[in-house]
């Protein structure tokens, strides 16, 4: 809980029409709430500086899934893109999902965040399906798109 504004100020830096679907977090938001408790993030920290964040979530709260996980929000400081630390953060959540039990992780990202979609095909996640148009973002419709990986072991 004490990182709540930290991360809140995070979002809000990282936030762009390209990476989010809700409007811009507005200055006083909280980070953590009711469906967005602290126990559902990993958080990246250099010498007490916030860097990024991931949230981690079972995305179907029934037993039948009670083997996938998904990443619904990642975030990384402008300043630190580059430089592995999303990559890092990326092993860090199939760890935690492994230990939670999941054999398989998946996420949604906007088409046009070329630069995402390139990190997670670098972690191993192939397209498994398009969502053509499926929101309208400042003027444009952009695709969703649907990535997922198996967390076995090979």
């Amino acid at each position: 809980m004490s990182d709540d504004r930290g991360l809140a100020e995070l979002d809000r830096n990282t936030w762009s029409p390209d990476n989010a679907v809700s409007p811009r977090p507005h200055e006083n938001a909280v980070f953590f709430d009711l469906a967005n408790p602290p126990e559902q993030f990993l958080v990246a920290e250099r010498r007490g500086r916030l860097l990024g964040f991931i949230r981690l979530v079972q995305p179907v709260p029934l037993p039948s899934g009670d083997h996938v996980r998904q990443i619904q929000g990642f975030a990384v400081d402008p300043a630190e893109r580059g430089r592995g630390l999303g990559r890092l953060l990326l092993d860090a959540v199939f760890e935690e999902a492994r230990s939670q039990g999941a054999r398989r992780i998946t996420l949604r990202v906007l088409s046009v965040n070329t630069r995402a979609r390139r990190l997670y095909e670098a972690a191993g996640f192939a397209v498994e399906g398009v969502l053509p148009e499926e929101f309208y973002i400042e003027g444009s419709y952009v695709d969703d798109v649907l990535m997922g990986r198996s967390l076995l072991v090979v």
